[in-house]
């Protein structure tokens, strides 16, 4: 009989020394977020950044939408024929003018609205949330029903101009007509949107404003124009820098007001998103609609540098009082 001495077990790993699991910690620390923010860089560099730079690449060479694979170098030839051609400046100027129509009228009365709305009322949950569905409704299907009711011949509009005496307007040919149809569905759509927006901006002023200005006597509308307005004013940038924004991509209300992508009979309602689409998939200039999305890109980006220069000054102006 052969006996075995029995086998001890293995001795424990020796823990890591507390610096080593201490410099882990700090550099987890160090890396996490930007682990956390991988996601989102990774998809805005494939979905965003990457576009705009092949964009960029292709607005410098004659691409055809026939045969994308044939590319001419053309340099800054693409940016001098937009520069030379009419209907580039006029759908500049449409754009410009429906955005003034569409985001002042847009604004004020979204101002108008959620200061109602924030008042203590019956109802005002579900009035906060009715406001918001001309903003859920698919823009196709408003832009239709608005189509409709601007009608030259049977539209409800010019049926309830005709019962106080005006003669029936061409909402669809005339220039000033359809720019006000278009803008009319644009605030339609996003009033609602604003006023929720100036309504949160409204609940962040103390009520100790509103308390020590009804103590010096001021009224409502005192109230209004010197507690409310100043302390929305970063509200009212954000949304005018937004609507800026909208109204230089306005694309779907001109579209589909009358089914054209020349914007009317004589583009007298096309803008930029409209010109960008005829150039592209209407004439098959894929170089030349590069170069003007991004043209329409620069126009932004100089919209919003100007929004902002211009209330910095301001602010600067009222804290040197």
């Amino acid at each position: 009989m052969t006996l075995t001495a029995s086998e001890s077990p293995a001795p424990p790993l020796p823990a890591p020394p507390p610096a080593r699991r201490g410099a882990a910690r700090r550099a987890w620390r160090t890396v996490s977020p930007y682990a956390y923010l991988a996601p989102f860089f990774t998809l805005f560099a494939a979905f965003g950044l990457f576009p705009l730079i092949y964009t960029a690449f292709v607005s410098l060479y004659r691409v055809e939408l026939q045969t994308p694979g044939d590319m001419e170098w053309r340099g800054l030839g693409n940016y001098t024929a937009l520069l030379a051609d009419e209907y580039f400046w006029l759908s500049l100027r449409n754009t410009f003018t429906i955005g003034v129509l569409s985001t002042v009228p847009q604004l004020v009365m979204a101002l108008g609205l959620a200061h109602l709305l924030n008042y203590r009322m019956r109802g005002r949950t579900f009035l906060r949330t009715a406001v918001l569905l001309p903003y859920a409704t698919s823009v196709a299907a408003a832009t239709l029903v608005f189509a409709q009711l601007f009608g030259r011949d049977f539209g409800l509009i010019n049926y309830a101009l005709g019962l106080v005496g005006i003669d029936p307007v061409d909402w669809q040919n005339g220039t000033v007509a359809s720019q006000i149809a278009v803008s009319t569905v644009v605030i339609w759509r996003w009033t609602g949107y604003n006023a929720l927006i100036y309504l949160a901006g409204m609940q962040s002023i103390p009520d100790e404003l509103y308390e020590a200005a009804a103590m010096d006597g001021a009224s409502r509308w005192r109230q209004f124009f010197h507690v409310t307005l100043p302390g929305l004013r970063p509200t009212i940038l954000f949304t005018v820098i937004v609507s800026t924004i909208g109204a230089t991509q306005l694309f779907g209300e001109p579209l589909l007001l009358e089914g054209s992508i020349s914007g009317g009979i004589s583009h007298q309602y096309q803008t930029l998103g409209l010109y960008m689409y005829e150039q592209g998939w209407g004439f098959f200039h894929l170089g030349r609609a590069a170069a003007i999305a991004w043209v329409m890109f620069l126009l932004i980006v100089v919209l919003v540098g100007l929004n902002a220069l211009i209330a910095r000054r301001r602010s600067r102006k009222e804290a040197g009082r």
